[in-house]
């Protein structure tokens, strides 16, 4: 592990060209003194290395740190929050047809994740009437996410170019050059519609709502039907892996284990890339039903396709009621929560993943009201020893998943703990966890160990960084500064 750890940080230095510190102990002395210096002394590649430049996006930073009084939060966030359009925004300007085309790296793998690059770029579409060049880069994500879903709407990861020798092409299943991994996840199409509806609420423009668009819908909604799995059909996707790792690859010939067709969707994948255990994974069905809203909304407003929003909202509606009769269960202790997967036979898994969507994170994407009794339920539930994927050890807390393994709680699990919160000391103690928890880089980890922060995974993942940048801009803005500054 350790091993591992060393030439994660070697290939960090190797693209940002920054300083990779020792230990917590040595970088302590590196953040600075003076609070205006965060914004020339921090863990930033160098201004001429940057793969995007935003005005609104420094203006963003410097207004933040000018209120944060804690240096070394400031500093954080000054790393974090820029991540993604520093290091894996990889724009052009025109594609040869007019139009801007955006390919974003998740970090240290140098594909294009649907549900990342969704998550990464949405911090800052609220910036975006303010800066044409970074509507311009936004607009370029979301019609790249439409051209990779009419490539294939099975698939979660993209490749930049067509690449016949890919990794994964040896997977059982209709694998293209153009795909980096072909795992069916339904997350990675909600991404998309959450990302482009943000996009379009925030600037009004519709530009990106043309022929590309609608095809894809129309695929989404043709996915969505056929993992439905009714009338006795398995449906179009399977999936097969040569592997050791059994979470890598789906049983039963690479159909998954049998489902009852209850009007939920199948996901093969959860948002870990992960393999489910029952194939109805309840937060991503929560989030579809929102996402399809949102899409019959766009529909109707801007295209005029009626017939298309119709069929969104039918088979909203009917998910929605198949989530109300099949994803809760009766807990003996903390009442009625929400699975987190099921089979439609009555089978239910009790567990969390701190990968979002999670049962934690539906209030966070609005997949839920922040009151509903039964989230307040589940919230309790994730967030405690009876959810098996909840480590909680001298470092750190929080919840983890089979993804990277035992006793490594993720940091995104505490930002959606404090994103979804209204209680300021639960806030405060996630926000300090977050500081404390980064084995002195500056940065978030894919995950750290329970009883040693040093030991994690991922130096370089901008979602986790990015979302970073979220939460504390969040909390500002809902008139938490106090809360910071009490750090």
């Amino acid at each position: 592990m350790l091993n591992t750890m060393k030439k994660y940080l070697l290939y960090l230095f190797a693209i940002l060209m920054l300083p990779v510190p020792a230990c917590a102990g040595q970088l302590q002395a590196e953040i600075p003194v003076a609070k205006a210096d965060v914004l020339t002394v921090n863990k930033r590649p160098a201004p001429s290395e940057r793969l995007f430049r935003s005005e609104a996006v420094e203006k963003q930073i410097r207004d933040i740190v000018r209120q944060l009084t804690n240096v070394r939060l400031a500093w954080m966030f000054v790393n974090c929050y820029p991540n993604t359009i520093d290091t894996t925004v990889h724009f052009m300007e025109d594609d040869g047809q007019g139009n801007p085309d955006t390919f974003v790296y998740t970090g240290d793998i140098p594909a294009m994740w649907l549900r990342d690059s969704g998550a990464q770029v949405f911090p800052y579409v609220r910036l975006a009437p303010q800066d044409n060049h970074l509507q311009r880069m936004l607009a370029g994500v979301v019609l790249r996410q439409l051209k990779c879903i009419n490539i294939d709407p099975y698939a979660n990861a993209f490749n930049k170019e067509p690449d016949p020798n890919g990794y994964w092409m040896s997977d059982m299943t209709d694998m293209k050059p153009e795909l980096h991994e072909r795992k069916w996840e339904i997350d990675s199409l909600c991404y998309v519609i959450r990302l482009a509806y943000e996009y379009w609420m925030v600037t009004g423009d519709t530009s990106i709502f043309g022929d590309s668009w609608l095809q894809a819908i129309q695929n989404i909604l043709t996915t969505f039907r056929d993992q439905q799995h009714k009338d006795g059909s398995r449906g179009k996707y399977h999936f097969e892996r040569h592997t050791n790792r059994q979470l890598d690859t789906m049983c039963n010939g690479g159909w998954g284990a049998p489902v009852k067709p209850v009007g939920l969707i199948a996901s093969a994948f959860r948002p870990s890339d992960d393999a489910t255990t029952f194939l109805f994974l309840i937060p991503s069905n929560f989030m579809a039903v929102t996402q399809l809203h949102h899409a019959a909304e766009i529909l109707t407003k801007v295209n005029g396709r009626t017939d298309l929003a119709t069929q969104c909202l039918s088979l909203a509606e009917e998910v929605q009621q198949a989530l109300h009769k099949y994803a809760v269960y009766k807990h003996p202790k903390y009442g009625p929560i929400y699975a987190y997967e099921v089979d439609g036979f009555g089978n239910q898994l009790l567990m969390d993943d701190a990968n979002v969507p999670s049962l934690l994170a539906m209030a966070y994407l609005g997949d839920v009201p922040a009151d509903d009794p039964v989230y307040q339920n589940t919230r309790r539930f994730v967030w405690s020893e009876d959810n098996p994927y909840f480590f909680k050890g001298q470092a750190g807390e929080g919840i983890g998943g089979p993804h990277v393994g035992l006793d490594m709680p993720w940091p995104m699990s505490v930002m959606m703990r404090a994103f979804t919160s209204t209680d300021d000391t639960e806030i405060k103690a996630c926000i300090k966890m977050l500081m404390d928890t980064d084995a002195g880089t500056g940065f978030m980890h894919e995950s750290f160990h329970k009883d040693d922060a040093t030991v994690f995974t991922r130096p370089w993942f901008a979602w986790q960084n990015t979302l970073f940048g979220e939460l504390i801009i969040k909390l500002v803005n809902d008139g938490k500064l106090d809360l910071l500054n009490s750090l």
